[in-house]
């Protein structure tokens, strides 16, 4: 049997080309030499009138090969195996199905013809990793659908679906039946025809006006991000060029972004995200079907819309009945809501909430579920005894989940006799839209039930991060960290508007002040006063935020905090400046000036410095989760790559030199050991 990932196999005169590169038929370099002694082959013989390119497996080719990244790239590249398939005399026609991305796709559009699978997709998303498409993506795919749509899919990377690629012109059909015996057909009824090489097609005429608003546009879209704009110069320059200008063009964007830190950013999140499955000593997970749910406030009814939206069935328990019909109320509001969103058909959603979401106002009704999960007030004894009622009910080997931000889990798990079913599922909200989901395994928890917790966010499309169990786990440890950091600033004479403004422009969506005004200020307050008896007594300690509390202010839900809200505007709230003046003048403080780029090293320092101590507890397993959860949770911009990737593209040595600078202020800056945030390469300590 050969290893060559590539094979050539004949039907009568026509040469059907395999790609056979397990899991996603990446084009590493094997496939794009095979592609390339496959194209010689049809060329040199006499008896193939044509050719069909296909892929074996789940997908067409999904994309370039990870493992290459970062490499130098060995011949031949994938401009040359495209450029050998396009140029042949004789038709190819690539028949796609699964996902044809990023090169796959750029495989496709050199090849003469495109039949595609109903359900298959196609897209360029070399945004999403810092780059742009750099095997003619940028040349190929305007002169084919047009300008103004394709620069649509290459700035957003977004998927395009059978439907809408046959409707822009991508697909040509879509295969009928077997996809094979489709694309036989259709490419022999093509024999005759002139060969519709893309590459030969003139590029089509760019509105100056158009571009420069596009471009203003995605700028808005993607703040702080290079490469949609610059896929948006390469096209709009290769406007009146032939098609070897057009990829001169691309290739030499294509080579300075790839060499970028946001691109380095990028592909270190891409990686630390697919990494993060990888956890020892993980068991094998329990029957997943039936979820129970306890709780239908807000949280617990995007976790029961998440659930129902993966296809499980759900039955929610509240206290009573107006508590119970307020829930259902908020589940079928979020599943109108992915109707509209065009997430959910009308019909599917029907039928999801007349047959797989039940409702009940006792315990027992949970009886025959695989796994529940709590959602109720975030306070250890009411969660205590929600865990009592759900050991006298759940059945053997169910797995008993509490959606916890910060509390002790190996302490509601003590209340029951089975410990071992007890795992933590901290969703982040809305839980039916945001993809990350906290872990936490006390010691006590039985490694099924871990794995069952992954196996169930794996199923819900999010992803999963494991954590030990400790006091906020990795995500609120580190916000916990860096508010101090925020709250220091503002006591020491910055205002909350000009920090909010400093993380805005660092790439954050929203600032920490008006973070913590939409989560609701009483939240952080609860868990400073349980805190409290334990506090170490040479920390230093801001108490603005308790003066606001005090003041039955607690941001968003009571309509003012840190500002105020009316509708949907939001205006900083001047009484909060008498507040911070007169804690300063308690504490004999005189103000000074921060500038935007010092409270950004300030908070960024206090995001390394916490993941590092995270990493020297044991809480994470590597540093690149710790950046996942800061991506995918808190906001943290997506193309900076993570804190722990910031620590290592500063130098760990200069970040240990600027905590050092800062140690005499607060505990807050007691340098942790950096060594595992460079993957175990030594660090000066």
């Amino acid at each position: 049997m050969s290893d060559d990932p590539v094979r050539l196999d004949l039907r009568g005169d026509i040469a059907v080309v395999t790609i056979d590169n397990p899991p996603v038929n990446a084009l590493g370099q094997a496939v794009r030499a095979g592609l390339v002694r496959a194209a010689e082959r049809i060329a040199q013989d006499a008896a193939i009138r044509g050719a069909v390119l296909v892929c074996a497996g789940r997908t067409f080719v999904a994309g370039a090969d990870i493992t290459e990244f970062g490499k130098p790239p060995a011949p031949p590249s994938l401009r040359d195996s495209n450029a050998a398939l396009e140029s042949l005399d004789k038709p190819v026609v690539a028949v796609l199905h699964g996902t044809a991305l990023g090169g796959g796709l750029e495989l496709a559009l050199s090849c003469h013809y495109r039949v595609i699978d109903s359900a298959g997709v196609v897209g360029l998303p070399e945004v999403t990793l810092g780059i742009i498409p750099g095997a003619g993506g940028t040349q190929r795919l305007p002169r084919l659908i047009g300008v103004a749509p394709a620069l649509d899919i290459i700035t957003s990377g977004r998927r395009v679906t059978g439907e809408e690629a046959l409707r822009l012109g991508i697909a040509d059909a879509i295969a009928q039946g077997d996809r094979l015996a489709f694309a036989l057909a259709f490419l022999r009824a093509r024999f005759d025809h002139p060969l519709p090489r893309v590459s030969k097609r003139p590029f089509p005429v760019t509105d100056p006006e158009a571009i420069l608003a596009l471009r203003a546009a995605v700028t808005k879209k993607s703040p702080g991000q290079v490469a949609p704009a610059r896929a948006i110069d390469v096209i709009a320059a290769s406007a009146g060029r032939d098609f070897a200008e057009g990829q001169a063009l691309e290739q030499e964007a294509f080579e300075a972004l790839r060499a970028s830190p946001q691109s380095k950013a990028l592909r270190h999140i891409f990686f630390a995200e697919r990494a993060i499955a990888k956890v020892p000593g993980l068991g094998t997970a329990r029957a997943l079907a039936r979820i129970g749910l306890v709780g239908g406030g807000l949280m617990g009814a995007g976790i029961g819309t998440a659930c129902l939206l993966a296809g499980l069935s759900v039955c929610l328990v509240e206290r009573d009945a107006t508590a119970l019909a307020a829930g259902r109320d908020r589940i079928d509001g979020l599943l109108d809501e992915a109707v509209k969103r065009g997430k959910l058909s009308a019909e599917d959603r029907a039928a999801m909430a007349a047959t797989r979401l039940t409702t009940a106002v006792v315990m027992a009704a949970l009886g025959d579920a695989d796994l529940i999960i709590e959602a109720v007030f975030e306070s250890l004894p009411v969660k205590q005894e929600v865990f009592r009622a759900l050991d006298r009910v759940a059945r053997p080997g169910a797995v008993l989940a509490t959606n916890t931000s910060y509390l002790d889990v190996a302490a509601i798990a003590a209340v029951t006799s089975r410990p071992g079913d007890v795992i933590g599922l901290h969703f982040f909200s809305p839980a039916h839209i945001m993809k990350l989901v906290e872990i936490v395994a006390p010691s006590s928890a039985d490694p099924d039930a871990v794995a069952t917790g992954f196996a169930l966010v794996k199923r819900l499309g999010k992803l999963g991060v494991w954590t030990a169990n400790a006091e906020g786990f990795i995500g609120n440890r580190i916000l916990s960290a860096y508010r101090r950091a925020a709250d220091q600033m503002v006591e020491d004479g910055a205002t909350p508007w000009a920090v909010d403004a400093a993380f805005r422009d660092f790439g954050f969506t929203m600032g920490v002040f008006a973070m913590q005004d939409m989560a609701g200020l009483d939240i952080g307050w609860a868990t400073r006063q349980r805190l409290a008896p334990t506090r170490d007594p040479a920390e230093r300690y801001v108490a603005i935020s308790d003066r606001l509390c005090e003041r039955g202010w607690f941001g968003r839900k009571t309509g003012r905090g840190y500002y105020i809200y009316k509708g949907a505007g939001a205006t900083p709230n001047p009484e909060v400046d008498a507040i911070i003046a007169a804690e300063r003048q308690a504490k004999g403080i005189k103000a000074r000036a921060f500038t935007s780029a010092e409270i950004q090293n300030r908070v960024l320092l206090a995001m390394i410095n916490e993941g590092a101590w995270i990493l020297e507890d044991g809480v994470a397993l590597r540093a690149g989760d710790i950046d996942v959860v800061m991506v995918n949770g808190y906001g943290f911009p997506r193309w900076r790559g993570g804190p722990m990737h910031a620590a290592e593209a500063r130098g760990l040595a200069q970040v240990k030199a600027e905590l050092e600078t800062l140690r005499h202020e607060d505990t807050l800056w007691r340098a942790a050991p950096l060594q595992r945030l460079s993957n175990g390469k030594d660090v000066e300590a």
